[in-house]
């Protein structure tokens, strides 16, 4: 959050300058995969609210674009841990359980109340916290842009 607070001479009003948040919001999808060949790996879509909803269908396609959908390529089965975020538990993801289980892509869901389990969490805190030092943006581009180059930086240093 900006800081509601600062030091200043006495007698001089200082002014703090603060951009509303209002309308600037950037929903980031990831996915961890701490033991892919070649080392962890990080992959990550950001949307902004004109880019649409993170729905059940951006849910899939994202899904088959992490996994690799090519049935042929598959020969290790991928387990896809998610939480328990409605999306991940809607009628149109149920629906395409059985043909992502053809091409051996399976979900395993979290218990409710276990963010400790979930292993990307500790990332999404570093991302938040320290990779984005600078937490007011004048435009919801320049907050994708900060956030896209923060989780850039933080797929680098998982490698």
């Amino acid at each position: 959050m900006p800081t509601g607070f600062s030091w200043g001479r006495l007698g001089t009003r200082l002014v703090v300058p603060y951009e509303a948040p209002q309308g600037r919001r950037v929903n980031v999808v990831g996915a961890l995969a701490p033991y892919a060949p070649g080392g962890p790996r990080l992959l990550f879509e950001t949307r902004r609210k004109p880019q649409g909803r993170y729905d059940a269908t951006a849910h899939l396609a994202f899904v088959q674009r992490v996994a690799g959908m090519s049935p042929d390529d598959r020969r290790r089965p991928c387990i896809v841990v998610l939480d328990n975020y409605s999306v991940h538990h809607s009628q149109t993801v149920k629906a395409a359980l059985p043909a992502l289980a053809e091409t051996n892509i399976h979900f395993w869901y979290l218990p409710p109340y276990s963010p400790e389990l979930n292993a990307i969490e500790p990332v999404w805190r570093q991302l938040k916290y320290q990779d984005l030092p600078i937490r007011s943006h004048p435009t919801d581009h320049a907050l994708q842009s900060a956030v896209e180059h923060a989780l850039a930086r933080r797929a680098l240093h998982l490698q």
